[in-house]
């Protein structure tokens, strides 16, 4: 089916366009041009008066498997395979209505993720594009070791890196540090040597995998930097030594405010003690760390930590937001959701509007680079299409009269 974009701004990715269409033929986009070009169309018109049409967002962080009760880990103990792989389904289906069409899944457990990651992507049911990365591997008593690889010493982690390409992953997840979620750790602590996880990083990459490291603390960042990953995820305690060794390797960051946010907004809400505690101890840690790199020139792709507590599935947009208030200027933040994420990922017909690209869409109310809220604000999701297939159809954008919005 053809669809013409018409009388909205256009957010391509990396530049707001103003008077220009988006013409849509089946899964991919045709053309983007002025809108005069596209005068006698005549397949469906879809009038976007007052809306931005952008790329749908890229989460680069999410875990599936996770529901964000105040403890994920304990719930979904409970949980037999049956259940957990529905509920997935679910959070993937919740995710793509969230205006997010594709997604990192950073870490689930024993690979039933893959089924939800696989029923997606073959158009079997509703989710967002997915890329998975398996069991995180992490070490003895390690950050995620109720649900990871535990794996010691160069050998073990080069195993666990072979496990996880054998078993069907689209990166390695490595954790270089401690974390907030997981007691009796320390998140500034190094967990894997600079040897261990540059083992590991190698041996993804000889298997033409991409590599995320869980890195909080400022050895861990640095270890798994100089070790040649592909993005840190958090960088919480980083300091100018990482973003120099960051920015020098074109590293990407995966700030994920959302984690803690959603931690520290429901400290009465039965997370446990031990979660609040590294929280807080985190969180202006975490915002001097993001304008840092931010300031110094480095590259930021957007994640969410989705499935932890109280931080859904399917309210992913929220980062954008929380990006800005940390100091990011609106157009940024929505590159590091559009553009950044996909180039993290690889995947080179995402996150942009042009021509070839997948028609993966999200229609908002209003101007984001004005009032970041316009993309951040599920109310102000007008559509959503993945592939080129309307997923979400809300009322109609408002009419200022001009094909701009209002500015607030």
């Amino acid at each position: 089916m053809n669809a013409l974009y018409l009388n909205g701004r256009v957010f391509d990715g990396d530049h707001m366009i103003d008077d220009h269409a988006v013409l849509i033929e089946g899964a991919r986009i045709a053309r983007v041009a002025p809108a005069g070009d596209f005068e006698g169309f005549a397949g469906e018109i879809v009038d976007c008066t007052g809306c931005t049409v952008m790329p749908g967002l890229v989460d680069c962080h999410v875990h599936l498997m996770f529901r964000g009760e105040p403890d994920p880990w304990a719930s979904l103990e409970k949980l037999d395979v049956a259940h957990a792989v529905v509920r997935a389904l679910e959070h993937a289906r919740d995710t793509l209505r969230g205006g997010v069409t594709s997604i990192r899944d950073c870490g689930g457990r024993e690979y039933q993720e893959f089924a939800v990651r696989d029923a997606c992507n073959e158009g079997r049911f509703q989710g967002p594009t997915i890329l998975a990365a398996g069991k995180m591997i992490c070490m003895t008593g390690g950050h995620g070791n109720r649900m990871g690889r535990v794996a010691d010493g160069v050998d073990e982690v080069v195993k666990a890196v072979r496990e996880q390409v054998h078993a069907g992953s689209d990166l390695v997840k490595i954790m270089a540090t401690g974390g907030v979620m997981t007691p009796g750790v320390d998140p500034e602590d190094a967990h894997y040597s600079a040897e261990e996880i540059a083992a590991g990083i190698a041996e993804a990459k000889r298997f033409r995998r991409r590599t995320a490291s869980h890195a909080q603390g400022a050895e861990g960042i640095l270890n798994a930097t100089r070790g040649g990953v592909t993005s840190i995820e958090h960088g919480i305690f980083m300091n100018d030594e990482c973003c120099r060794a960051m920015l020098d390797r074109g590293t990407f960051l995966v700030p994920t405010l959302a984690a803690l946010r959603n931690i520290l907004d429901n400290e009465d809400a039965g997370i446990p003690d031990y979660v609040m505690e590294k929280a807080k101890r985190c969180a202006a840690a975490h915002e001097r760390s993001i304008q840092m790199f931010y300031e110094a020139g480095g590259r930021i792709a957007l994640g969410t930590d989705a499935g932890t507590p109280f931080n859904l599935h399917g309210s992913n947009a929220a980062e954008l937001k929380f990006m800005v208030e940390v100091g990011l200027p609106n157009i940024d933040a929505l590159r590091a959701g559009t553009r950044n994420g996909a180039d993290l990922m690889g995947l080179e017909d995402r996150g942009r509007i042009a021509q070839g690209a997948a028609a993966d869409l999200l229609v908002v109310d209003g101007d984001p680079t004005v009032e970041i809220d316009a993309a951040a604000d599920l109310n102000r999701h007008r559509r959503v299409t993945r592939a080129g297939r309307v997923v979400v159809d809300r009322a109609p954008c408002r009419d200022t009269g001009s094909g701009q919005s209002e500015s607030t």
